[in-house]
């Protein structure tokens, strides 16, 4: 059984973009905590700034910066256009990117081109993306591998979004079991698979409970930044109606520390928040291992790669910066520095 996907999914995709460009979808009252998090400062860093490395390498592809284009759209003309100008900034500037979520793309084939970015970026690390719910209604390895084989991806982001879901009209809400089925679905992949969150933090029970499962990397994509439980209420009802309720979260940082202690050696992402190269660097040090970036990219991607490119280059710079005044010569020697 394939599950059924909504007529109006397209339409929806579009109005989650109209949404996450109000300010209104941030969260409100939780922050990152990454503004807490010290960092170190040289007075005499005895570099050049030019020296510093931000080269790293992820899921076994080399990044020239531990930057990813976070996961944001796909499924309307519109949202190809966006994928389209963050494929080009990331091939350009050498970084990774993820993918929207594909679930329209394998239910209405039609839409299929608005992710199809591989001639404008045939070098990145690109990664796929389906919702882990879906895993429980009937898909399985064979939609995992058309996400992946369709777009010419190296890997599969499987989100999970429990409080968006509960909040969209018509949300999966059946989640009992699903931690059983990724057991058994990862061993059949022959790729590297992710687990992510969208926005509203993975805990320290989750992390512990799918540790030993087989994910080539945890996307703890924390509170902080976009809610999408905001948005879900945005293209609802036009407003934020349950404001408590979508404040829920482990915010960005807590949700790195809790990763590294109970899934140790396992590689993290940080997303969730992140705005800017000292966020970035505070992130490393907690001990991801790449950060990515959505939400900031999303009106620059309606414009333009350059101007996709432009934000980009001066988040990276404001990174090396970072590394360069905390007297460190590359990434490595960020990675899990701080507490």
């Amino acid at each position: 059984m394939t599950p059924a996907v909504p007529p109006d999914i397209a339409a929806r995709k579009l109005r989650h973009v109209e949404a996450c460009l109000l300010p209104e979808s941030q969260y409100a009252g939780v922050t990152t905590r990454l503004e807490a998090v010290p960092w170190p400062y040289r007075a005499l860093p005895e570099r050049n700034l030019s020296d510093v490395d931000l080269g790293t390498a992820f899921l076994g592809h080399h990044l020239s910066a531990p930057v990813l284009i976070g996961a944001m759209t796909g499924g309307a003309e519109r949202a190809g256009r966006i994928n389209a100008n963050l494929a080009r900034a990331a091939q350009t500037l050498g970084l990774g990117l993820m993918l929207g979520s594909q679930r329209v793309m394998l239910e209405r084939p039609d839409t299929a081109a608005t992710f199809q970015i591989r001639g404008a970026a045939p070098d990145i690390l690109l990664i796929g993306n389906l919702g882990g719910a879906q895993f429980l209604l009937g898909y399985g390895a064979q939609q995992a591998s058309r996400a992946v084989q369709a777009v010419g991806a190296d890997a599969l982001a499987i989100h999970v979004n429990p409080l968006q879901e509960a909040l969209q009209r018509g949300g999966d809400t059946n989640w009992a079991g699903l931690t059983a089925r990724l057991a058994e679905l990862l061993p059949e992949l022959p790729f590297p698979v992710i687990l992510k969150e969208v926005g509203h933090g993975l805990d320290r029970h989750t992390v512990a409970a799918v540790s030993g499962l087989g994910f080539a990397a945890l996307d703890v994509a924390g509170a902080g930044g976009t809610s999408w439980a905001r948005v879900e209420q945005l293209v609802e009802h036009g407003a934020v109606i349950s404001p408590d309720l979508c404040e829920v979260g482990v915010p960005t940082a807590q949700a790195l520390r809790d990763a590294r202690a109970a899934a140790p050696g396992v590689p993290l992402i940080a997303s969730g928040g992140i705005r800017t190269g000292l966020d970035a660097a505070r992130a490393l040090s907690l001990g991801a291992g790449v950060v990515a970036v959505a939400r900031p990219l999303l009106a620059p991607a309606l414009d333009s790669a350059e101007a996709v490119e432009d934000w980009l280059a001066n988040f990276i710079q404001e990174l090396r910066v970072a590394l360069f005044v905390g007297g460190y010569a590359d990434v490595s020697a960020v990675w899990g520095s701080g507490n």
